[in-house]
């Protein structure tokens, strides 16, 4: 199981998505999930509506590349605006060993990403049953806003139609992550799931490896 860091491996808020906390999530060989917007024609990483002070999207891809191994790092990149397909492509392509995926964009807006060729995961959730473009999709991203509704074998499903999974800890939604985790301990092994979390480290520790 990867583990990526949510907005980077960050020890205080004012350090999500920001350089700092990107080096440190690459460093120690964590992938990350972060957000990307468009600001003034430029890509950038904000979750927010930006200011003019965030970090630029070829920057971030810039972090990821020099990184000791960039191979077996994975972005997840969280489209928080329709219309940056063409420009993020121009941007990747010079980045061919990178992990990326794009998700959470639009359901019309997803169509761009598999016509231009970058890989997506659709979303599924207790209040999203049916993942748009399940078929097209690379992965799926797992959310629970409220509780755990999902179940191994919704999982193994999945993992079985060669779909990857990236699973979003509990604490992402201020909720405990303990059970979850615990749960998550024996299937932990397989290589086409993912854990995106707050807590990198911690989780590297539990599930008794770096990725």
């Amino acid at each position: 199981m990867k583990i990526l860091s949510h907005r980077g491996f960050w020890k205080v808020e004012t350090e999500k998505n920001t350089a700092l906390a990107f080096e440190r999530s690459f460093n120690l060989c964590f992938g990350t999930e972060t957000d990307i917007r468009d600001m003034q024609g430029r890509l950038v990483i904000s979750h927010d509506m930006p200011t003019g002070t965030e970090l630029s999207f070829l920057e971030f891809i810039a972090i990821a590349s020099k990184a000791s191994t960039p191979e077996f790092l994975t972005l997840a990149l969280n489209i928080k605006a329709d219309g940056l397909a063409n420009a993020m492509s121009k941007i990747l392509s010079g980045h061919p060993k990178l992990d990326c995926f794009a998700f959470d964009m639009s359901v019309p807006d997803m169509h761009s990403y598999f016509e231009i060729g970058i890989p997506v995961f659709t979303r599924m959730s207790e209040v999203e049953q049916q993942p748009p473009w399940l078929d097209r999709a690379t992965g799926i991203w797992l959310d629970a806003f409220e509780s755990e509704w999902y179940t191994e074998s919704v999982i193994h499903h999945f993992l079985q139609m060669g779909k990857r999974v990236c699973i979003v800890s509990p604490e992402l939604h201020r909720r405990p992550y303990h059970n979850l985790w615990e749960w998550l301990k024996p299937i932990a092994q397989e290589t086409n799931l993912m854990l995106c979390t707050d807590m990198p480290n911690q989780a590297a520790e539990y599930f008794g490896k770096l990725e």
